[in-house]
């Protein structure tokens, strides 16, 4: 519960805790290589250094013409002319057209001063020494002209901008071999619980193998950050302490699962709590209620509770936005859109649910129950359905939000 307030959290409250808490937590910036820049964040503006096209061009194969020869030429009455100079693409000495001859010239190739119009091939008999033209476009067609997609100077990318496959392509086209970026920071995923096995070590009786740092660290990944995980095993508050210090050292952000419930062996909270900088309270949602944020020795800190779905969905809520928003990412927050129900739900009243479903074209259908022990529910989910608090139950039909999340590593 949040004591200050003698209630629990809404979501929205716990949302701008750990937003400011991580506002400050990318740490700088760097340069590097356009071809190492995939998913990161520009920190600066990239400026073309060159206008896109380069230079003028043809957009076909053909015959680079002086539409003064070849605008009547027709199937009934072809024009032929001679063939003054072939033009591959990738041709640096490019001789200007003269007067009633062509050019025949490939897609790419530079257009040579003098022609005003690119005759496809295909209205040609695809001459080498003369070509017989049976038809011509109108004068400037089949150009790509010099700049017309981005002028010398222009913004090419804004900073802020998250580098994807196309944005790379750009920033490589005008010139720029790296990029400045914003660094990623640095989380720590702590995960912790006695009950926990490396995946593919046997199993005793009480037992399940640990999932959660692997999740956390891919979604860390995912959002823009640089995971390291720890798996923490004794419930030994000295000992725990004595361990996130000396890890704490190399981290920005420090995030846990596990340990932050009301029962007994919660070592986080124990831990954690009787430092007096990290505060434990009660989120107004399902799953994911037992929430705690703060600071260690200055370093912000995110606990999230131990079942993997609640794991998950706290790092989607509160997480992953204030990571990307750190990064300086304009829109950090997911996809979110209005949906229709496949079927009726219900839901408890003065939480916010966030159910697991599926989204196709309007419709929303639901995965698995509420359960936050249900991960292989959460594994065919790709969205999440946000029921609100002052809700209880929708008939099939009825509108919700559905928040995309293109499965657990989106």
């Amino acid at each position: 519960m949040d004591t200050a307030a003698g209630r629990r959290r809404t979501v929205e409250e716990h949302r701008a805790v750990v937003a400011a808490l991580l506002a400050g937590c990318s740490p700088g910036t760097e340069e590097v290589p356009v071809a190492e820049a995939a998913g990161r964040v520009l920190a600066e503006d990239v400026l073309a250094a060159v206008p896109l096209p380069v230079f003028t061009n043809s957009a076909m194969d053909g015959y680079a013409a002086r539409w003064a020869d070849v605008g009547g030429a027709s199937a009934g009455a072809p024009v032929r002319l001679p063939v003054a100079a072939d033009l591959p693409a990738g041709r640096t000495e490019v001789p200007p057209l003269e007067p009633g001859t062509v050019h025949r010239i490939m897609t790419g190739a530079p257009l040579p001063d003098g022609a005003d119009v690119v005759v496809p091939v295909e209205s040609t008999d695809g001459g080498t020494a003369t070509v017989a033209i049976s038809g011509a476009p109108a004068a400037g067609t089949f150009l790509r002209h010099a700049g017309e997609d981005l002028a010398a100077g222009a913004t090419a990318l804004p900073a802020g901008t998250v580098l994807g496959p196309a944005q790379l392509g750009l920033a490589a086209s005008v010139g720029r071999a790296a990029v400045v970026v914003r660094r990623r920071p640095r989380v720590l995923v702590l995960s912790t619980g006695s009950e926990l096995v490396a995946p593919g070590e046997p199993l005793a009786h009480g037992q399940i193998h640990e999932s959660n740092s692997l999740v956390l660290a891919a979604a860390v990944t995912a959002a823009g950050g640089a995971a390291r995980t720890l798996h923490f095993v004794p419930d030994d508050v000295d000992q725990f302490l004595t361990t996130v210090r000396a890890e704490l050292a190399s981290a920005d952000v420090l995030v846990t699962s596990g340990g932050v419930s009301m029962g007994a062996y919660e070592v986080v909270k124990d831990a954690l709590g009787a430092l007096g900088t990290v505060e434990f309270v009660g989120v107004a949602m399902q799953p994911g209620g037992p929430q705690g944020a703060g600071t260690v020795d200055g370093v912000p800190v995110v606990t999230l509770p131990g079942n993997p779905v609640s794991s998950f969905v706290s790092f989607e809520v509160f997480v992953r936005p204030a990571l990307r928003a750190a990064l300086g990412v304009p829109g950090p927050d997911r996809v979110e859109l209005t949906a229709r129900l496949a079927g009726p739900l219900t839901s408890p009243a003065g939480r916010r649910q966030y159910l697991r479903g599926r989204f196709s074209s309007g419709t929303v259908e639901l995965v698995g129950g509420a359960g936050s022990h249900l991960v292989a529910h959460l594994a065919r989910a790709d969205c999440l359905v946000v029921v609100p608090e002052d809700v209880t139950e929708l008939p099939a039909g009825g509108e919700v939000q559905v928040v995309l999340i293109g499965g657990a590593l989106q």
